[in-house]
């Protein structure tokens, strides 16, 4: 879709550049209008790099990231529920604290594998889900909002997709953590 529009972006210019050139022409000329080389692309004008390759490798890497490391996120985040419920305080504790690590990792490898990315937009994206995901790991607002499993059963996917949200757009990042990787309480 993308390259779609750049297709007619660059058509638009082009034949912007075209009409531009015959109003420079002045009515005394009566020679037959030859068509402009600027109004017929050759072959040889490229709309830009083709980064399809190195995104869909780097999509599939930032996919393989996802389904791994937010499915040991997940399962963190249902120890620290079940341990805040026993009231076990060091151990929930300590959960979220490996959780919080855990999601600050993901950013890191998401910033990683997309800052190799031919495409500086790809780039760019990794760059604001990696922060996003990094914030919420320092703050841990979105940690401490869970009390129970139903919590997380709820708001888990939907919080990935918004940490996701960029990065998604260019590698429509895969399926999330699945159902089967959901935490629960008893680990």
């Amino acid at each position: 879709m993308r390259r779609a529009i750049l297709a007619v972006i660059a058509g638009g210019t082009l034949l912007t550049g075209a009409a531009c050139d015959s109003d420079a022409r002045t009515p005394e000329f009566t020679d037959p209008v030859v068509p402009s080389s600027a109004a017929a692309p050759s072959p040889s004008i490229s709309l830009g790099p083709d980064y399809t390759a190195d995104t869909s490798k780097v999509c599939g890497r930032v996919t393989g990231i996802v389904n791994a490391a937010f499915g040991e996120f997940g399962a963190e985040l249902g120890r620290m529920i079940a341990n805040r419920q026993a009231k076990e305080t060091a151990a929930a504790e300590k959960a979220e604290t490996t959780a919080a690590a855990e999601l600050k990792a993901i950013g890191t490898q998401i910033r990683k594998e997309t800052a190799a990315a031919e495409d500086p937009e790809l780039t760019e994206a990794g760059e604001t889900s990696a922060a996003k995901i990094e914030a919420a790991a320092k703050n841990r607002d979105y940690i401490e909002k869970l009390k129970s499993t139903k919590d997380l059963d709820v708001s888990l996917k939907d919080q990935i997709a918004e940490w996701l949200d960029p990065v998604s757009g260019y590698c429509a990042a895969g399926p999330l953590p699945s159902e089967s990787a959901s935490p629960s309480a008893s680990s």
